[in-house]
């Protein structure tokens, strides 16, 4: 039989990539947004990782989550994205990215069963 590898059509790994003005996740990390309404952002300046945490209708209309920290997302069939251009500033300072010198900066990502947010690891460029 041949040595080769097949290629799958599916991404395994999930990734973000961030751009001056919004976060855009691949479709292996949109799977974890399909029933979001909005999103939550937080950022771990010590660990320098993003928390983005998918919320339901149904908890944004019991009214405990602040208008100000919700966030939009929209939903496409190959990707998703999350616009909020001052946050990604304040993530820009805090690890160095420069969006004059480069367009966008790809990381991986990861989902936590424990925080229900998929976390975006700022150490763990991809090249």
């Amino acid at each position: 039989m041949s040595k080769f590898e097949w290629a799958s059509k599916k991404p395994l790994d999930e990734l973000a990539t961030l751009y001056e003005a919004n976060i855009t996740l691949n479709k292996s990390a949109t799977n974890y947004f399909e029933s979001a309404y909005v999103v939550l952002l937080g950022l771990n300046k010590a660990s320098k990782k993003i928390a983005v945490k998918p919320i339901k209708k149904e908890r944004v209309s019991l009214g405990y989550i602040p208008e100000e920290q919700r966030h939009n997302i929209t939903i496409k069939s190959s990707y998703s994205r999350i616009c909020n251009k001052l946050f990604l500033s304040e993530v820009a300072d805090l690890i160095n990215l420069d969006f004059t010198k480069k367009n966008s900066y790809k990381f991986k990502a990861y989902w936590d069963k424990t925080e229900e947010a998929l976390i975006i690891d700022l150490n763990r460029e991809e090249v």
